[in-house]
């Protein structure tokens, strides 16, 4: 999810009860709640860099201790340099209670990121396999009105918990916080029955008369009854709109397809590159196209088809016409890497493909 999204929820869990226990304890979830995505800093190394290690070390449960103890750190500096601040001396900042509480906030965060279909790698670095459920888009408003409405509503009406001791009169917004909470997860439930059920329906049909060998249903902003599909056959990839309310699917005039290109020395030499080895490793349903340029050089563009549908219904995603998170190698007539392609950006080789490319 965007970080907008995770530090609401850090906020709420903070105001969620823990707060009672220790002070600092809803700005530290606030802050662990998006630490994990401090792995964009990695990006600094090179693109592909950044792209093998994003959503790696930082969002696994071993990372998630590292992340823990830095933003428990960085609010130990933060409390010193104000003058250690006590308002409450009953409610003393307890380290190692705040410790246990940010990794439970980086645990929202790596759930959150599981909810979409770009997926985590919890198991790294023992086990480096993708997970996601894929039933809420990167961008969910209902969230957004269920997690501000927890912690504003209370401030806006001053709900105060009458009958708690003198040293917790103030801390709003128990209730409140806990219900959007509780929403959140509710409508986790209604997305994944109706992701289920938009699956299913898309089993129960051939394409083109061929028949599946898998099937996706990706998510679509706010509703739950829209979704996207992609359904691979041995030949080609069908993409079809999915209506879960639906039983069936029968996208036949709305069907795309794409097929699957015939494997070349130029389409295999950019997948044995370390941006072809990151991205299908990450990919779920990857495509490639081949472009001839002069001197006898070579484009091959890689594409996710989880991110099709975002290229066309959500154009503000796309840059210069590129394709969402899709990614490209240009090869010289020897078929060494002369650069990698992000958008309409180009950027030298890194790593092994140095020394392929002759540098």
């Amino acid at each position: 999810m965007e970080p907008v999204t995770h530090f609401l929820t850090g906020a709420c869990l903070g105001r969620a009860g823990f707060n009672r226990r220790t002070a600092l304890a809803t700005a530290t979830m606030t802050l662990a709640a998006e630490a994990p995505d401090l792995d964009v800093f990695l990006r600094f190394r090179g693109p592909v860099f950044g792209l093998a290690h994003h959503r790696g070390f930082t969002h696994s449960f071993l990372g998630l201790l590292l992340v823990s103890a830095l933003v428990v750190g960085f609010m130990y500096l933060v409390w010193r340099l104000r003058g250690q601040p006590i308002k409450d001396p009953q409610r003393p900042p307890r380290w190692g209670m705040l410790f246990l509480f940010a990794y439970i906030a980086g645990l929202s965060h790596l759930l959150l990121d599981f909810t979409n279909n770009y997926g985590i790698r919890p198991f790294w670095p023992f086990w480096e396999k993708w997970y996601s459920w894929d039933i809420v888009f990167i961008i969910e408003p209902v969230m957004y009105v269920l997690l501000v409405a927890g912690l504003v509503l209370p401030f806006l009406f001053g709900l105060v918990n009458e009958e708690i001791g003198a040293h917790e009169r103030g801390l709003k917004g128990r209730g409140a916080a806990i219900a959007a909470l509780a929403g959140v997860l509710l409508m986790y439930g209604v997305r994944d029955y109706e992701h289920r059920r938009a699956v299913a329906a898309m089993n129960a049909r051939p394409y083109q008369n061929a028949d599946a060998v898998r099937v996706s249903a990706y998510p679509v902003m706010i509703t739950p009854f829209r979704w996207y599909g992609v359904a691979e056959t041995r030949d080609f990839f069908a993409l079809v709109p999915v209506d879960s309310k639906i039983p069936e699917v029968d996208p036949t005039d709305q069907m795309v397809i794409r097929y699957k290109p015939e494997e070349t020395p130029v389409t295999l030499a950019a997948k044995r590159s370390y941006l072809g080895r990151v991205y299908l490793d990450w990919a779920v349903y990857p495509i490639t196209e081949t472009e001839a340029l002069g001197n006898g050089d070579s484009r091959v563009q890689f594409e996710d088809l989880r991110y099709w549908y975002s290229a066309r219904a959500l154009p503000w995603l796309r840059r210069d016409n590129s394709r969402p998170l899709g990614a490209g190698v240009e090869l010289n007539r020897s078929l060494q890497v002369k650069s990698y392609l992000f958008g309409n950006q180009s950027f030298p080789p890194e790593d092994g493909d140095i020394a392929a490319a002759g540098k």
